[in-house]
């Protein structure tokens, strides 16, 4: 191989590996601006973020739980009463 063979494919090397580096960096710009594009129009839509809808889903079970608990109790008493009513 030539010395201007070398030359030229060495130079080629580096346009390309110059170009693959500049495409990577407009990619990583295009990926920012769509994130951003895309967390705006949610927020404009008042769509809630994912660690507050489990936070309220959370909050939802254990009012359940307790709803649930507070209704079996209210039934034991309420049976308790009838049966004491029934007794007099």
């Amino acid at each position: 191989m030539s010395q201007s063979s070398s030359n030229l494919f060495s130079k080629l090397t580096e346009i390309l590996s110059e170009t693959a580096g500049a495409a990577s960096g407009v990619k990583k710009e295009i990926e920012i601006i769509v994130k951003s594009q895309v967390e705006k129009l949610l927020n404009d839509f008042e769509v809630v973020q994912r660690d507050e809808f489990d936070l309220i889903k959370e909050m939802l079970i254990k009012e359940k739980e307790k709803s649930t608990l507070l209704e079996k109790k209210l039934n034991e008493i309420e049976k308790k009463l009838k049966k004491r009513n029934s007794t007099k």
